[in-house]
């Protein structure tokens, strides 16, 4: 009596959308990871694919990612399970990006960067979306990240001469400084010590 074989089960379905499949499928290894929390979906590629990944996403016919939402920057100073998983990054920036497909609405979208520590940089977006950049320029006056290639990159909320990127987490909690050394008749703000 022949043996009777046990049915092949069928293979898993992927659980991803479909604009994270695609990022996968087109650009491959320089996607480092995918992760889902809560129903949102984040996709973490190199500081070389950021740009080409943020025009698929945007240009794309099946996917219309035209609105940035946000973007911001993390330091991962002192978190050893980021640094290890993405190459010794300090930084990740992260692009929140919204479709507007009106037949079939896309999930939000967050693209993670990550940066090492030595001279942060990435290619500016402001070729894509006209929103980067007031949104460039807070991350680099909070954080030190240079974006390549920005029309107008300069501090945003602190002052010209500050010297250094107050949400770093090595940034001193009392300042370095400032709070005795600003000058607050020359900022336009008044200040008074009761």
């Amino acid at each position: 009596m022949p043996e009777e074989q046990a049915p092949e089960a069928a293979p898993a379905e992927d659980p991803r959308p479909l604009p994270v499949r695609k990022v996968v499928e087109r650009f491959g290894d320089p996607v480092l990871a995918t992760d889902e929390h809560r129903g949102e979906w984040t996709v973490v590629v190199t500081s070389e694919a950021i740009h080409p990944v943020l025009r698929f996403l945007k240009t794309d016919p099946a996917f219309q990612y035209i609105r940035l939402v946000d973007l911001t920057a993390v330091d991962c100073l002192g978190l050893e399970s980021i640094s290890a998983r993405f190459g010794g990054a300090r930084f990740l920036l992260v692009y929140h990006l919204m479709s507007h497909m009106p037949d079939s609405p896309l999930p939000r979208l967050r693209v993670k960067c990550p940066l090492t520590d030595a001279e942060p940089s990435a290619p500016s977006a402001t070729g894509l979306w006209s929103a980067a950049d007031w949104l460039e320029r807070e991350v680099y006056d909070m954080f030190g990240i240079v974006f390549d290639g920005h029309p107008d990159l300069r501090r945003i909320l602190m002052p010209d001469d500050f010297g250094a990127f107050p949400l770093r987490k090595d940034y001193p909690v009392q300042g370095v400084g400032e709070r005795a050394s600003f000058d607050f008749e020359r900022s336009g703000q008044t200040h008074r010590d009761e």
